[in-house]
């Protein structure tokens, strides 16, 4: 259980930061798209060297399902996971709704930092766009974090800069997800078209996580028990 509360927190922490930052910094300038590429980054490296040694610091649904899918924890651990990544997610976008009403500043994205489809010519630009950088990002998360050839203490730095570099392609086309509870949480809040489109940001970063599960384990040279 305790698992599953830290990802809980986890996800909430990444959620809150990552999406208040879009929020309040803006995403429409060069340095509002760095900085909350940064922010997000930031977040997990964050969690991974606080709850890293709980939980593994998934704190992503896709990342979640790449593990189970490499045959890393059992399916229960990761219902488990989900659960409170979820839930997470669904807080921070509270505790954001919140904040929006409440401080003077104005929600610069309009939408409590969650997606949209528009910008990468509707639902399946999108959907192509999230498949492609939630594989490459949960590809990262399984190689750096193997027991035998992974990046060991330095796996979470490694991880944090690779979430920066997919915000910084991905941010003016989706806003990037690869995350389903990151973009759950803040849709269920904003209603309107980001609940609608939200779907999209569900589907695709599971299809990106279990594609990259796949791909590494064909390439890993971890034997398979």
């Amino acid at each position: 259980m305790k698992k599953y509360i830290v990802e809980c927190l986890g996800t909430f922490v990444l959620t809150f930061l990552g999406c208040g930052t879009a929020m309040f910094v803006g995403c429409t300038t060069p340095a509002g798209v760095v900085g909350t590429a940064i922010a997000f980054g930031l977040a997990v490296v964050a969690m991974a060297y606080t709850i890293g040694g709980i939980s593994g610091c998934h704190i992503n649904p896709a990342i979640t399902l790449g593990v189970a899918l490499s045959g890393r924890m059992s399916w229960k651990d990761a219902f488990g996971y989900w659960c409170g990544q979820i839930i997470g997610g669904i807080l921070a976008g509270a505790v954001l709704l919140l904040v929006a009403k409440t401080v003077a500043a104005p929600d610069l994205t309009g939408a409590l930092g969650s997606n949209g489809v528009a910008n990468a010519g509707g639902v399946w630009g999108a959907c192509l766009v999230e498949v492609i950088a939630t594989f490459l990002f949960v590809l990262v998360v399984l190689g750096t974090t193997d027991s035998k050839t992974g990046a060991g203490n330095f796996a979470g730095l490694a991880i944090g800069l690779s979430l920066i570099l997919i915000h910084l392609v991905c941010i003016n086309l989706t806003g990037t997800s690869v995350n389903p509870a990151r973009s759950i949480g803040p849709a269920l809040f904003a209603g309107g078209q980001a609940l609608k489109d939200v779907w999209v940001f569900i589907c695709a970063p599971l299809v990106g996580g279990a594609l990259s599960a796949f791909v590494w384990n064909a390439i890993s040279c971890e034997k398979k028990k």
